[in-house]
Order: structure tokens, then C-alpha cells, then sequence
């Protein structure tokens, strides 16, 4: 660490701002937060949701879905390219870290809000912590990996969730006293969570289950550019999905972004939309890809761990189901996870239409069956970073 950055030993509680800038976020500082909340001599918390991405109905439900507070503090960015984004994020930030004078800033993943935040802190020498550091796709096409490497390069505290993330920093130059192996937060509310999301009732809303007959069903989730910002390969992927609903429905709760698309490009007969996900069943999408808008927590929860087969292109998922023992297809060409792979139940597919078909089709036939849950993943890893800063703490950081 810089040593202009170091404080002194404190007596009183140390300030900690939580940075969140999507949902994805949410769900990685909930129980962080949680746990560190048993330390109230030790912490004084705050949360500060950017406003990266921001529906407020969507978000709402994700706070309440995970037992959080509304946000302490909210900026407000909104949308804009990724210079934009990430140039509002730091002036409103620089505001908040100057007003608020934060002993520690806890960012997480690897969104614009996690970089732009990072990079106030340090420039006000304020001691950083990343978690979910270390991961790699090692494509840099991918915004989020600029994010990542940079991030990382920053930080002060490098919470990973796999060896793989260890070794990855450590040949970027991280010195080993900066990394922490403490295991994945998502899963920690994954596990929390896990009962409370059987109440949910998306299955009986969408027509999936019947008293006890619960049907074969896919799920989809779709908003990477490299997917859905070419008309092209959006309407190959869109081509097999339609294929494989003639075998199980597809359920598709579809980002707004990748709706926007499948209208500009003149898609949207290739879809059903519905768009209240209570208002009608799969019977409407028989034989048909079935979007519905985004679902909250606990209702993507509850869809994802009964479902046949998931694909997706987002990064988390591959991670939770891995958990549930749920097949996924990435339809990626590369993963940041690759340990989803190697000891969970996740593939790489692409975004080839005819490869996208065979693959989970094959799925259906001869179920993925999960290796081995990785190391750590057992619901304790805010447990282990509450550990790492209240001994920080206690030493001055």
C-alpha cells in the first residue's frame, strides 16, 4: 500500500462506503453488509448506489428481495457511453468521499461504478477493497475486463472467489499480502436465500407448474453487445432458442436493452412478449421464445433452479448454477469463471446457432452433472472478509 495512504489506529468505529451501480452489485454487498453489521463498534456503513443502471421498481424489488436498506446515499448517473458513465460516476463521488470522509471503500464486480469509484478513492488516498478481484476472461474487447485489470491494479485489499483469481493477480504484479482467497458473496446469498425463493409463485404465474407437475423449461438470459448489438448473430441466437421451444418452453426474462435491439432490428416476431409475467402463462408461447420483463431475486431464483437447462451470457449465473447443479450454456466464446467449467456445471458455446441448438439439445438428453462445489463457495465468505478488515482495522489499516 502507498504508505500516504495508511491511517492511524482508530478508536472509533471506521466509515465504510459500499459502492453499488447494478444489480449484480446487490446481490454481492448484501450479506457484506449484513455481517458486518454484527460489528457495530468496528463499522459505520453507508450504501451508495451510483445509478449505473437504475429502473426503480426493478431496483426496489432487488433491495427487498435481499433485506437491503435503501441506498444512503444515491447518485443518480443514469445511462451514457462508457466515458460518459464512468466520468459522471467519479465527480459525483469525489463529492460524496470529500463530504463523507470514509476510512474504507468497498466497490464490487466489475462495472463502470466499480473502476470510477476505485479510482476517486485511491486519488483521495483512501484505502480501497475489491471484491470478487482477479478475475479474467482475458478478452479486452470486453468492457468489464478493462474494468477488472484496472480495478485491480488500484486496490489495496483483493477479496477473490477462486485460486484461478489468486493466480491471475499474482502474475499481474499483485504482491500475495494484498490477496484474500475468501470464497463468492453471491453464493453466500444464493444460500440465504435459497428457501425463502421456494415460496416464489413465477412457476404457477407462468404456467410451469401445475399442484405437483412441474415441466421441462429452459431459461435465457441475453445482453452482452457482442450478442445482441449484431442484428446477425441476435437473430441466430433468436433462430435456436425458437428451435429448442419447440421441444420445452423458453423462458426469457429480457433486459430493456436487449428488447430496444430485438425491436430495432426488426426481431420482435421471433419472440412473444408478455409484459406482466403474471398475466398469462406459456400456453401464448407455445412453440415460441416467452420474454417477459426482468424478474426480481427471488423469482429469477426460483425460475433458474428448476429449469432444465440455462443459458446465458452473464457472468453470475454461471456461477449459480453451478451451485443449484443446474446445466448452463455461456453463450460466450471465453468465461471470467473459468472454474464453472472445470468443477461446476457450466459450457462454453458460443453464439453459433446451430452450435447453440446441439448443444442443449444434447442437454436435455444426457444431463450436465456438476463435478464438485469449488472451494469456498459455502455461504461464509462475507464472514471471511468481515474477518480480513476488522483485523485491518484494528492495525490501522
Amino acid at each position: 500500500m502507498n504508505p500516504q495512504r495508511k491511517i492511524s489506529k482508530l478508536s472509533r468505529a471506521i466509515k465504510v462506503l459500499h459502492v453499488v451501480g447494478a444489480r449484480p452489485n446487490f446481490v454481492k454487498v448484501a450479506p457484506l453488509m449484513r455481517e458486518m453489521s454484527k460489528y457495530k463498534q468496528k463499522f459505520e456503513q453507508k450504501l451508495v448506489h451510483t445509478g449505473q443502471h437504475y429502473d426503480e421498481e426493478m431496483s426496489k424489488l432487488f433491495f427487498d428481495d435481499l433485506g437491503l436498506n435503501e441506498p444512503d446515499i444515491y447518485l443518480g448517473v443514469g445511462s451514457g457511453t462508457h466515458a460518459e458513465q464512468t466520468g459522471k460516476i467519479m465527480i459525483e463521488f469525489e463529492k460524496v468521499c470529500l463530504e463523507e470522509k470514509p476510512d474504507l471503500v468497498i466497490v464490487a464486480g466489475d462495472v463502470n461504478s466499480t473502476i470510477a469509484c476505485a479510482l476517486v478513492a485511491v486519488k483521495l488516498h483512501i484505502p480501497v477493497a475489491h471484491v470478487e478481484a482477479g478475475l479474467r476472461s482475458f478478452d479486452k474487447t470486453m468492457p468489464e475486463e478493462i474494468n477488472r485489470l484496472l480495478t485491480d491494479q488500484i486496490t489495496d485489499y483483493l477479496f477473490t472467489t477462486c485460486k484461478d483469481a489468486n493466480q491471475n493477480l499474482i502474475k499481474e504484479g499483485i504482491t500475495r499480502d494484498k490477496i484474500f482467497f475468501v470464497g463468492n458473496t453471491m453464493i453466500d446469498t444464493l444460500l440465504q436465500q435459497a428457501e425463502i425463493a421456494k415460496k416464489s409463485m413465477i412457476l404457477e404465474n407462468l404456467g410451469l407448474r401445475d399442484n405437483d407437475n412441474l415441466k421441462r423449461y429452459a431459461v435465457v438470459t441475453l445482453h452482452r453487445p457482442s450478442n445482441v448489438d449484431n442484428p446477425t448473430v441476435l437473430e441466430g441466437i433468436l433462430t435456436a432458442l425458437n428451435e429448442l421451444a419447440k421441444e420445452i418452453p423458453v423462458i426469457f426474462p429480457a433486459h430493456p436493452r436487449t428488447i430496444k435491439q430485438i425491436r430495432n432490428f426488426k426481431l420482435q416476431e421471433m419472440i412473444n412478449y408478455e409484459e406482466n409475467s403474471k398475466a398469462v402463462g406459456v400456453k401464448k408461447a407455445s412453440r415460441k421464445i416467452f420474454a417477459i420483463p426482468p424478474l426480481g431475486y427471488l423469482d429469477f431464483l426460483r425460475l433458474m433452479s428448476e429449469a432444465s437447462v440455462v443459458l446465458t451470457d452473464s457472468g453470475g449465473i454461471q456461477e449459480e448454477t453451478t451451485i443449484l447443479g443446474i446445466p448452463c450454456l455461456t453463450l460466450r466464446a471465453n468465461t471470467e469463471r473459468p472454474i464453472t467449467t472445470t468443477a461446476g456445471t457450466n459450457s462454453l458455446v458460443g453464439n453459433d446457432s446451430q452450435e447453440i441448438l446441439g448443444r442443449a439439445l444434447d442437454v436435455l438428453k444426457n444431463r450436465i452433472q456438476r463435478k464438485k462445489i469449488p472451494k469456498h463457495w459455502d455461504g461464509k465468505a462475507a464472514v471471511r472478509i468481515a474477518r480480513v478488515l476488522r483485523k485491518k482495522a484494528k492495525a490501522g489499516f
